[in-house]
């Protein structure tokens, strides 16, 4: 019973780092490499997006990770994973504060204020040969931020 226990726990843990390295691929320029956090079949989905396979995933980050001027991060927590065998559900809070700076400008650090969307991610995790990878992940927002025009260079 403590090695099934431990195995959970273990489970939980990975599922959650896998959390923790999607946001940070985000917010330092390796969007695209996320994909690689999916199962080959897996979906990605906010509020009017739908993003089914890695190459869907990777495509649309892709264009994320050129837009070199946004500064982001990320914050994850009250992380609950609940595991079943080789399946693993969760579900997290996230607070994302984002600036985009005038073109060109990637000076640091940026004025912010507010978090631009705060929410949840629903995930749906799958154990393969690759490891814990995600199966489906799920952005909704609860609380968004009005937008702001980004400063013009000068």
């Amino acid at each position: 019973m403590e090695a099934e226990a431990l195995r959970a726990l273990l489970d939980a843990r990975a599922c959650e780092r896998l959390l923790v390295e999607y946001v940070r691929r985000v917010d330092f320029g390796e969007a695209a490499s996320l994909a690689d956090l999916f199962v080959e079949d897996g979906v990605w989905e906010a509020e009017g997006l739908v993003l089914d396979g890695r190459e869907a995933i990777r495509a649309h980050f892709l264009q994320r990770q050129g837009v070199v001027r946004r500064v982001s991060r990320h914050m994850v927590t009250n992380v609950a994973v609940d595991v079943d065998g080789d399946a693993a559900s969760g579900l997290a809070y996230f607070a994302n504060f984002r600036v985009d700076r005038a073109e060109g400008d990637l000076s640091l650090p940026v004025a912010a204020g507010l978090a631009k969307y705060t929410g949840e991610y629903v995930c749906a995790f799958a154990r393969g040969a690759e490891g814990w990878r995600f199966a489906r992940l799920h952005v909704d927002v609860t609380f968004l931020r009005p937008a702001t025009p980004a400063p013009q260079a000068v």
